[in-house]
């Protein structure tokens, strides 16, 4: 197979038999530098024609939580009151930029994840 761009679900097949092919190839060889090569190229098709949506926020939340064991009271130090924490994962309030902060560096989650806008249910009505 010669490297070309991968344009067609055609082409992405192909280059994924080859990458299985030489999926054990030695890095700094030609077998490796070819290996390198049509990862990237799958990489950026995939990226243009599989790519997954980021999660939304209050689910990022969720996630996390159940992830980890976390309960809504271990929201609260992040959120605010355990009132504030319901209205939060309920859909009513939204995210404030301190709270996403603070989910962000306490919880580890992405703030590109939090900083999504998301319905809420006052959005709905």
């Amino acid at each position: 197979m010669e490297i070309k761009p991968i344009k067609t679900d055609a082409d992405y097949q192909a280059a994924l038999e080859e990458i299985e092919k030489l999926f054990d190839a030695a890095p700094d060889t030609p077998e490796g530098d070819r290996l390198e090569v049509l990862v990237t190229l799958v990489e950026s098709f995939e990226e243009k024609h599989y790519s997954i949506p980021k999660p939304d926020p209050i689910e990022a939340i969720l996630y996390h939580m159940e992830s980890r064991g976390l309960t809504r009271r271990d929201l609260q130090s992040f959120i605010g009151s355990r009132a504030r924490v319901s209205e939060v994962l309920n859909r009513k309030r939204p995210l404030t930029m301190q709270m996403i902060r603070n989910l962000h560096k306490g919880l580890g989650i992405p703030a590109e994840i939090l900083i999504q806008p998301y319905d809420t249910i006052n959005d709905a009505a």
